[in-house]
């Protein structure tokens, strides 16, 4: 690298660091140091939208894992019709504006959509109800899932598993015993991200679950609903939102770092 190049690298680095960086630190510094303590955020509102937050995103990680992980093993390991266009399809929702996709939501399963009338009949109506709610998560965050899952199944040498079945493992157990512990790092990464994706959720919720209060109001939504009227109150339920998410990344980087162990001692078997 040439002495001319050097420092508009680091310049322009710099600027793209900035530009990453201080948006979070502006709003965590605002928080703590520019405003008084916001009494009246820390009641029932934040019990209620953080409670609901973290309950429905973790019962969307649930339906991404059990959905996801055969989805991204299919696309992995199987050929079929029109698999090329079916994965560009799970991975448009990664894309989509937020607010399409819980006009999308809408057209599917609200009271005219798609499937809005059948599941009508069964006594199931899902727009603005805690179910949309996880929905509208699981929409927008599963394709991150299935993306890292499947990039994941995709690198781990097939012949490994072949050894394993000539050894007499079944398909099953090679599966849970090898295919999975190899993959382990690359499924938690692609996990914290949908969770951390679907924690943010707000345009698809917004439009799909609405915003009522102790029933569809998340944390994004909570920090919509009071950032007109109190900007204290929003700067301080925005960073809850900042420090969950930093805690799922340090805790996705450690745990990662402990499964990238233990695949590597898989891999030299």
């Amino acid at each position: 690298m040439n002495g001319g190049t050097r420092p508009v690298i680091i310049t322009l680095a710099a600027l793209g660091l900035g530009l990453l960086i201080l948006p979070p630190v502006a709003l965590i510094l605002r928080a703590v140091t520019g405003f008084a303590h916001p009494d009246g955020l820390l009641g029932w509102p934040l019990v209620s939208a953080l409670s609901l937050s973290l309950g429905t995103t973790a019962f969307s990680m649930g339906v991404v894992v059990i959905l996801g992980l055969p989805l991204a093993y299919a696309f992995a390991r199987y050929e079929f019709p029109l698999k090329r266009l079916l994965n560009l399809l799970v991975e448009l929702p990664i894309v989509m504006p937020p607010i399409v996709a819980g006009l999308a939501l809408l057209m599917a399963f609200g009271r005219r959509g798609l499937l809005g009338p059948p599941l009508e009949t069964v006594g199931i109506t899902l727009p603005f109800s805690t179910a949309a709610v996880i929905v509208a998560q699981v929409f927008v965050s599963m394709p991150f899932f299935v993306r890292a899952a499947q990039i994941r199944f995709e690198s781990i040498p097939r012949e490994l598993e072949e050894a394993a079945s000539i050894d007499g493992a079944g398909s099953w157990r090679v599966f849970w015993h090898v295919t999975l512990p190899l993959s382990g790092t690359g499924l938690l990464a692609g996990l914290v991200l949908s969770w951390a994706r679907a924690l943010g959720e707000f345009g698809a919720t917004i439009l799909f679950a609405g915003n009522l209060q102790g029933k569809t109001q998340t944390m994004p939504l909570l920090i919509y609903g009071v950032l007109e009227r109190d900007l204290n109150a929003a700067l301080w339920a925005g960073l809850i939102l900042v420090g969950l998410a930093l805690g799922a990344l340090g805790a996705v980087r450690w745990l990662g770092r402990q499964l990238g162990e233990r695949a590597d001692l898989l891999a030299d078997l």
